[in-house]
């Protein structure tokens, strides 16, 4: 291993460290999108810039009762792997970006330990994109009314693998009632329109920061789905 590999795995497992004491405060800034309504597209060639364009106006549950923005999602167009997070927080629905806070900050450093990046080789979204209220878990009728979405995003990345994190997007996700625990440290499948993706699961980076016991395995995850990259 050569010391470049070797300062990646150390500055991922230290990088909690500074977040810990840090809290999850920040200001809050109160604007929004500006979008006109936009129909669904119908008939015509789908793309990402569509999709959240209607992310961003869509009222099919209540979460866009509270939202100031929407998530849609971000990053390469044509990823290596599409990373799929539960929700926006705060820090994102301010910013109207996905993993942009704290937990944000972590998946930056985990990506960059395996060689990847929002900005080249990935994809990043939720399975809800909007805030569900004081940060709860997304009621099922939330995730159903987003399903759709991420649907269309994954079929229009194409990603090679897709890295979930966390319980709630694992079991929307795969459709399961599985903890984290029983789903990590192998290799699962889904199937998106007929199209078979690899998807390893592990544990959220807001999870991570909460509990320092989760780095080792996060690194074992993240070790298998490098594995499978370079096969």
């Amino acid at each position: 291993m050569v010391a470049a590999q070797k300062q990646k795995i150390a500055d991922f497992l230290d990088i909690t460290t500074d977040f810990l004491g840090s809290g999850y405060k920040s200001e809050k800034t109160n604007y929004q999108f500006e979008d006109d309504p936009v129909p669904p597209s119908q008939g015509g060639a789908d793309s990402l810039e569509q999709i959240a364009r209607e992310i961003r106006v869509c009222r099919n549950c209540s979460l866009c009762e509270k939202r100031l923005n929407a998530a849609p999602g971000e990053g390469a167009a044509q990823p290596l792997v599409m990373v799929i997070g539960e929700g926006p927080g705060e820090d994102e629905d301010k910013q109207g970006r996905p993993f942009v806070g704290k937990a944000g900050q972590l998946l930056d450093k985990m990506l960059d330990a395996i060689g990847l990046s929002r900005s080249t080789n990935c994809y990043i979204a939720n399975v809800v994109k909007c805030r569900p209220p004081g940060n709860r878990d997304p009621f099922p009728e939330e995730t159903s009314a987003c399903a759709g979405f991420l649907s269309r995003q994954i079929t229009l990345v194409k990603p090679k693998f897709i890295l979930i994190v966390g319980r709630i997007a694992a079991q929307a996700v795969l459709q399961t009632s599985e903890s984290t625990g029983k789903l990590r440290a192998k290799f699962l499948e889904l199937e998106n329109n007929g199209i078979k993706i690899p998807v390893v699961v592990t544990y959220h980076p807001a999870a991570v920061l909460r509990n320092d016991e989760y780095r080792r395995p996060v690194w074992e995850d993240l070790k298998l789905l490098k594995s499978g990259i370079d096969k």
